[in-house]
Order: C-alpha cells, then structure tokens, then sequence
C-alpha cells in the first residue's frame, strides 16, 4: 500500500511540475509584431502592436500619435526637455492621443460629433480582431466600404476604422 501512495505521489509531482513548465505548446509559439502605420491620414501615424498565438491575434494594441497643443495635453517623453526644444512651433507638441482622451475626444466631439472616446473606438477595434487570423481580417475590409467595416466592428465609429484595421494585419505580419 505505501508503494502505491508513494507512485501516486511521485505521479502527482511529475504532473504538477511538467504542468508548470515554461516551454509548454500553449506559450512557445506567441509572437510579437509592431509597426508605425499612418491608419488615419497624414496629420498622425499608429503604433499598432499584436501578440500571435499560432496563426491567431491574442492581442492587439493601438496607439496613435499626433501634434497637439502644449496646453492641456501631456506630450511624449522629453516633449518638455531638448526633444520638444526641435518643434519649430513651441506652443505644439508630440502626443499620444490615448494618454490624451479626454482632450482629444472632446476636441473630436466638437469638430465632428464623435460620440465614442478614442480609447473606447480603439479597443473597440482590437476586440475585433483579437482571435482572428491575418486572412480573416483580410476579408474583414478588403472590397468593404467605410460603413461596412463600421458594421461590423461593434462599438467602433471611426471613419478610418479599416486603416486601423490594416495596421493590425501589418503588425501581425511583422510578428517574430
């Protein structure tokens, strides 16, 4: 009897411990990718990051980075220092604009009547395409109008959603 106990523990541990294991199959074959994609005209360009987990986006991330006013934004880093210094125009600065919601989606309100914050147009996306593969996000825009992109992609009001959308597609094929 003590030597079944014994085994059964024995068995018990080698399961634990190789449960544990870093280099199990599940994590082994994430990649990460990122791109600077100009998704929303020319006045601003996206940082756009995707963890692959085999062929399928895990997760993306978008920010998007533009030059705002120095009064009530909050620049990059060293936007205050030498960095901002080389801005022909010292009043602007480089800025996130998800750092920078609040100002920016209130600025977007007023100029086009957004109702959805950056932020919240932005995860929207990235729910949209996290458990996707790049040939599913493909079919998702290409050949698609504005609106039917903005159809499919619950929560997001972006008239330039689809850019967002190829800047995912970008990042995942960069994955490494």
């Amino acid at each position: 009897m003590k030597k079944v106990l014994s085994l059964a523990l024995v068995l018990v541990l080698v399961f634990s411990l190789s449960a544990c294991s870093k280099t199990s199959s599940g994590s082994s074959d994430l990649k990460f990718g990122q791109v600077e994609y100009a998704a929303h005209g020319t006045k601003s360009f996206a940082v756009t990051s995707v963890v692959l987990q085999g062929d399928k986006i895990a997760v993306a991330y978008i920010d998007e980075f533009q030059v705002l006013p120095k009064e009530g934004t909050t620049g990059v880093p060293n936007s205050d220092s030498d960095f901002g210094a080389n801005f022909a125009d010292a009043a602007q600065q480089l800025a996130s604009k998800r750092v920078n919601d609040a100002y920016y989606s209130a600025m977007m309100s007023e100029k086009a009547g957004a109702t959805v914050t950056i932020v919240n147009n932005f995860e929207a996306i990235e729910s949209f395409a996290e458990g996707k593969t790049i040939t599913e996000l493909e079919a998702a825009i290409n050949g698609k109008t504005s609106e039917e992109i903005l159809d499919a992609v619950s929560g997001a009001t972006l008239v330039d959603t689809s850019g967002y959308i190829q800047s995912i597609i970008e990042a995942a094929k960069a994955a490494k």
